[in-house]
């Protein structure tokens, strides 16, 4: 098996470091195991360690969304690893739930949350990367952030 073959490897081919778990910013834990599940609790797009603000429709575009997305899968892998210390033991990616603060007339939530699903289908693979998802637009994310995004994974 090649470096490329497993989950870090396919990071490392894309030169991207996981960041360490980070300190909830409310009265909630990063993520909560029960069996071969772990919820990973919502995490919010950052921008150089803050916040990314935004609304799609108004002040950012699908694709600048597509980014934020895109970012939070690497957090979001992040605190998966350190739920169970090697994504290799990832069996599967089973929901995915994203939020974009949007207008009442953007209709490209499922666009912008690609940005996350794309990654973690490459990360994972198509087997154990590909996930049920629902995508929603809400009127504000805390701290004013662009995107919220949660998921479910299968682990050994």
């Amino acid at each position: 098996m090649s470096d490329t073959d497993t989950p870090s490897g396919r990071l490392a081919a894309l030169g991207i470091a996981l960041p360490p778990l980070a300190v909830p910013a409310a009265a909630y834990v990063p993520f909560v195991r029960t069996g071969n599940l772990v919820f990973v609790s919502g995490h919010i797009a950052k921008r150089e360690g803050k916040p990314w603000v935004g609304q799609l429709g108004l002040t950012m575009t699908t694709s600048e969304g597509q980014a934020a997305a895109r970012a939070i899968a690497i957090d979001l892998m992040g605190t998966l690893q350190a739920a169970v210390g090697d994504l290799s033991r990832v069996r599967r990616i089973v929901k995915v739930l994203g939020l974009v603060n949007s207008t009442s007339t953007f209709t490209e939530h499922h666009l912008v949350i690609n940005g996350a699903s794309t990654l973690l289908g490459e990360i994972f693979g198509p087997e154990v990367g590909a996930h049920a998802r629902s995508a929603f637009g809400v009127a504000q994310i805390p701290m004013g952030a662009c995107v919220e995004i949660e998921l479910v994974a299968e682990v050994a």
